[in-house]
């Protein structure tokens, strides 16, 4: 019987420190799950807007391409290029034309030249992903292109 009474008597002397050792626990684990929540929920919008900037990067370049792949080029107003557009998605690109240069003659001299100019344009794509004015998801990228088409010098291509 003695026995018994010892195992009474150290159950009679804990205060419960099992218990608010477990609850520290328990509160250090809700916290670092928390914060864990937290980091990839950041780490998925992030992920969402460089997905998105990606897309819109790759429209502008698609933009480019198709005002690059014009039949022909004219000096007079600027041309514009409305490629079909996404639910969020629109892209345009415009071609202007910036200067005419003289291409050197037979002998590859600036003289009077052998009636054949360089006539430069600047073709730029705008892209833009807009879901809501203001939102941190938006996006937009643009993209230059300078080239030059050779042609006979006159005021039409």
């Amino acid at each position: 019987m003695k026995i018994n009474s010892q195992k009474m008597i150290n159950r009679k002397d804990q205060q419960g420190a099992a218990l608010i050792v477990g609850l520290l626990l328990l509160v250090v684990i809700t916290i670092l799950a928390v914060s864990g929540m937290n980091t990839a929920t950041t780490e998925l919008a992030m992920a969402r807007n460089d997905q998105t900037y990606e897309n819109v990067f790759q429209a502008a370049e698609s933009g480019l391409e198709n005002a690059l792949a014009q039949p022909s080029f004219s000096p007079g107003a600027p041309v514009v290029i409305n490629l079909p557009a996404t639910t969020y998605q629109t892209v345009t690109a415009t071609i202007r034309f910036e200067d005419t240069t003289l291409v050197p003659d037979m002998a590859f001299s600036l003289g009077s030249g052998s009636g054949i100019a360089a006539y430069h344009f600047n073709a730029t794509s705008q892209a833009n992903h807009t879901i809501a004015a203001g939102s941190d998801r938006n996006a937009s990228a643009v993209h230059t292109q300078a080239f030059y088409v050779v042609g006979p010098d006159s005021p039409t291509l």
